[in-house]
């Protein structure tokens, strides 16, 4: 797999006065197509918790191009760019799908950590899931 599509709906909740999409809910929607790549792994960020593993962020960025207004239908792709032993990284696109329009690009970087929040080597602590994300995902270098 490649990269994983999800799409969302604007919430009138997601903006404010002017029907502008506010700047934070990009991330919850870098999340959402997140969580829907796991999904398509066959796995969730519930799998990883059960066997110890959280993924707290560690880096994020997000350029905006265009603002997302109340009720678009946005269509974010999510793709694994960084897997290391104790890290992964994801890039996202965010789309206007009725206007065919890049709204913003971000990336999120998050380490592999056990509940005490100690980085943990995943292909140690869950060969399964390195597995897993090495065979779905092999354009990845290792590192």
């Amino acid at each position: 797999m490649k990269h994983n599509e999800t799409t969302v709906r604007v919430r009138y909740k997601d903006t404010d006065q002017m029907g502008v999409a506010y700047y934070a809910n990009y991330f919850v929607w870098f999340e959402v197509g997140r969580s829907e790549f796991f999904r398509g792994l066959g796995m969730s960020y519930r799998d990883l918790e059960q066997s110890e593993i959280l993924l707290p962020v560690i880096e994020a960025y997000c350029k905006y191009k265009y603002p997302a207004r109340y009720d678009d239908l946005l269509r974010v792709t999510t793709r694994l760019n960084l897997l290391e032993d104790v890290k992964l990284g994801f890039h996202y696109e965010i789309v206007n799908m009725e206007k065919d329009i890049l709204l913003a690009i971000g990336e999120t970087i998050h380490a592999f950590v056990n509940r005490k929040g100690k980085p943990v080597v995943l292909r140690k602590q869950n060969p399964f899931f390195w597995r897993i994300m090495k065979d779905k995902a092999p354009e990845i270098k290792e590192t």
